[in-house]
């Protein structure tokens, strides 16, 4: 079980979507496959399933080329693509058996039965599917990606609509399918990848920018991260204008979290504020950077306008 992708560019007129892109993923690995809008993810995703062809490079899923074989490399994965386009006037388990039929699945009943609860589909599904929730929905297309039990899972924006608790649910899922396949998955959710990931592929404008354990980019990220609370309200320019300071985010009213190449002068500064403004700093500490800070230092300040 592997995905390997080689020198991966879609073009699309003068524009390219996805830019000489190289990784490969293994058997047992859970990655997260993060970048902001327009950045190529879901574009990369489509031509690893052989939804898209690629303009160059090449693509390997477990041992077949997906650009030479693409229905061989389909059956190996099990793919929710970010539309997630399913049959409304079909009733939820008619529709899994049609998704059956598609992958000739011998034991069809038991097949849809055990996907159906492994994703709690159970309490909706003897209802149509256009009478579901967009949360069930979701699980519908999930559902189907995992019918006929891939090697590989391709998910984009998998917890898209759920609530809280159907979050945890399907993170549930997820991990659990990671113990013996391989799941790439994107999602804008970061606290998701962060709860599910050790491995993130950041993309920017097309570009990997990071590829790596989450702790290793946390180790290797120049930039550290104050956090103060302030008893009162304050002008987010106040703190802008101390030394060492690189970006300033506000959490809520009294609370901000501070970007730094030194904490120590950043600590200093904060204190110093406190004393000549009779402010009163209500917890002040420094912490290693979330993988929010690290896509926005990755990722920030960007404008782009290419298709995803």
């Amino acid at each position: 079980m592997s995905i390997t992708v080689k020198n991966l560019t879609k073009i699309y007129g003068e524009q390219r979507a996805v830019n000489d892109i190289s990784f490969s993923i293994q058997q047992g690995e859970i990655v997260g496959f993060l970048g902001p809008n327009g950045a190529g993810k879901s574009t990369t995703m489509k031509m690893i399933t052989g939804y898209l062809e690629p303009s160059i490079g090449d693509i390997d899923v477990s041992g077949v080329d997906v650009k030479k074989t693409p229905l061989d490399a389909k059956r190996k994965i099990g793919y929710l693509p970010e539309s997630n386009a399913l049959y409304y006037e079909m009733y939820v388990r008619e529709y899994l058996g049609f998704i059956a039929d598609v992958h000739k699945i011998d034991n069809k009943q038991g097949a849809i039965n055990k996907v159906i609860e492994q994703v709690g589909l159970t309490p909706e599904s003897k209802k149509r599917i256009g009478q579901l929730s967009k949360g069930y929905k979701q699980r519908v297309g999930l559902a189907a990606a995992l019918l006929h039990d891939p090697e590989v899972l391709i998910l984009d924006e998998p917890t898209s609509g759920l609530d809280p608790n159907q979050i945890i649910e399907i993170r549930n899922v997820i991990k659990e399918q990671g113990k013996n396949k391989l799941v790439l998955f994107s999602s804008h959710i970061l606290q998701e990848v962060e709860a599910i990931c050790d491995r993130v592929i950041i993309i920017n404008k097309g570009k990997i920018v990071a590829d790596d354990k989450l702790s290793n980019l946390q180790q290797q990220s120049s930039s550290s991260v104050v956090r103060v609370q302030f008893k009162e309200a304050l002008e987010q320019e106040w703190l802008k204008r101390l030394a060492a300071v690189k970006s300033v985010n506000k959490i809520d009213t009294y609370t901000w979290s501070i970007e730094t190449n030194d904490p120590d002068i950043v600590r200093t500064e904060l204190k110093k504020l406190e004393r000549e403004n009779n402010l009163d700093i209500v917890s002040l500490h420094s912490e290693s950077q979330s993988l929010e800070d690290i896509f926005r230092s990755l990722t920030g300040n960007t404008s782009q306008q290419v298709i995803a």
